[in-house]
């Protein structure tokens, strides 16, 4: 029900607020169109004024530059300047363009699902599921209390939080769906998000990572003189935000987070990540890439031999099983098609109505209003459109950094933003799409208060590291 709500809401919100535009603007006489239609990054002519219809500050701007931009306006002065056209700028798709990306997504999702769908299935029937459920089973025991001892989805469970945490986007989602069916094996009311659902979905959507290398990737690309400086505040604002996930789910569920299996491992997983902190701090720039890409490629081929060779061992058919789990994997990436493109064109409709920008010039005139720095604001947009779309997000740090410049304050702190944690309606609309859930509970308002607290911790930490 609070997932309907939210949705209904985007999309009352987003053609509200395109209606005030259409009538207070002439800027946005075709944002309906756009907004059924458009196709991102268009650059679509609205208007062309005489320079004196322009307002004192525009006309200023343009005769500075004569290619100015206020937020998604565009302005382009004459040479005699005494005429500018008038342009906006087209973030996303409308919705028809982006329910098409909706299956594209799922149809490019199939050949991943398949493979690790294929060689888990190999993992269960050697047994290499059940090794790992009981490898983690005295920590996640306290944390998912109604799932049954040594039950494979704890090992499910642990292979997508370790692909999350080495920064393994294509590996976490095939592990994570497979861990929202184990849990689904164990849940009374198939439509309705159990306590363990909740808790690991929630966890999964803290986003916590090592090493941001598609982050520092980016930022090198744009010539920032330290890409990699972003890395430890990245890391220290997803252990919060996931951590954070943790606490609000435990309170709901009235789950003691004091027992000493649960400090000693949550005690031991900082330590290791602090040692590791200390030893990556020392490395380059090259160094760091070459580590990165060793672990996370290397982890996962050894993933797939242990596989092979354990499977062997047991005489399993390996080939066999890798068939019958790849197609679980195939039917798994159609069946989340109608759910990713509900919640993709909700997103859509708000991105191309111009909600953000409201948002973003309300945050502006509050900060003004008291005084603060206002800088951080700059790069709020990444943190706003993180929750709904990953790509998007992207794209509005990578605008940050070109605005401002990679090694700015503002396009430092839209990196680490941008790794502070996962895209919540996305993972949402995906995982419990998977399963058949339709009842999410208070899981979207957990992770929603997770995301704010990485957004929190992000901003704290870029004035501590950088201002």
């Amino acid at each position: 029900m609070v997932l309907s709500r939210i949705w209904s809401a985007f999309i009352i919100i987003a053609i509200s607020i395109a209606g005030i535009k259409y009538i207070s603007s002439n800027n946005y006489g075709t944002i309906f169109n756009d907004m059924v239609v458009g196709k991102g990054g268009d650059t679509i002519q609205i208007a062309t004024k005489k320079s004196t219809q322009l307002s004192p500050i525009i006309l200023n701007n343009l005769n500075k530059n004569p290619n100015f931009a206020d937020g998604r306006i565009q302005y382009k002065l004459n040479k005699d300047k005494t005429e500018a056209t008038v342009y906006r700028i087209q973030e996303t798709d409308g919705v028809i363009g982006t329910s098409q990306t909706a299956v594209n997504i799922c149809i490019g999702l199939i050949g991943i699902m398949t493979l690790f769908m294929g060689f888990m299935a190999i993992a269960e029937r050697a047994g290499g599921i059940s090794l790992l459920s009981r490898m983690i089973q005295p920590f996640f025991s306290k944390l998912f209390p109604e799932i049954p001892k040594n039950h494979p989805a704890f090992g499910h469970m642990l292979l997508n939080f370790s692909a999350n945490l080495l920064g393994l986007d294509n590996a976490a989602t095939p592990f994570g769906l497979k861990a929202m069916e184990s849990l689904q094996t164990l849940n009374p009311d198939k439509e309705r998000a159990s306590n363990s659902q909740i808790m690991f979905l929630c966890l999964h959507a803290g986003g916590m990572t090592l090493i941001p290398v598609s982050i520092i990737a980016i930022r090198a690309s744009m010539h920032s003189v330290t890409p990699t400086d972003i890395f430890l505040p990245c890391m220290m604002a997803t252990f919060a935000a996931t951590l954070a996930a943790m606490i609000v789910v435990s309170i709901h569920q009235k789950i003691n987070l004091f027992q000493p299996v649960v400090i000693a491992y949550v005690g031991g997983i900082s330590a290791i990540i602090a040692l590791l902190v200390v030893y990556l701090v020392r490395l380059n720039k090259e160094d760091l890439d070459n580590f990165s890409k060793v672990l996370s490629s290397g982890i996962i081929l050894l993933i797939f031999i242990a596989i092979v060779l354990g499977a062997l061992y047991k005489k399993i058919n390996v080939f066999d099983a890798f068939i019958d789990g790849a197609k679980e994997g195939f039917w798994v990436s159609v069946k989340i098609i109608p759910y990713l493109v509900g919640m993709l064109i909700a997103i859509s409709l708000l991105r191309t109505s111009g909600v953000f920008d409201v948002i973003i010039d309300g945050m502006k005139y509050l900060a003004n209003l008291a005084n603060l720095d206002t800088r951080f604001v700059d790069g709020l947009p990444t943190a706003l459109i993180k929750p709904l779309s990953g790509s998007g997000a992207r794209g509005m740090m990578v605008d940050t950094m070109t605005t401002f410049g990679p090694d700015s304050f503002q396009g430092k702190l839209s990196a680490i933003l941008q790794g502070s944690s996962d895209t919540t309606f996305y993972v949402i609309a995906v995982y419990f799409g998977a399963v058949g859930i339709k009842n999410t509970r208070y899981a979207v308002t957990a992770m929603l208060l997770a995301d704010l607290v990485g957004v929190i911790t992000s901003v704290i930490l870029a004035y501590l590291f950088f201002a």
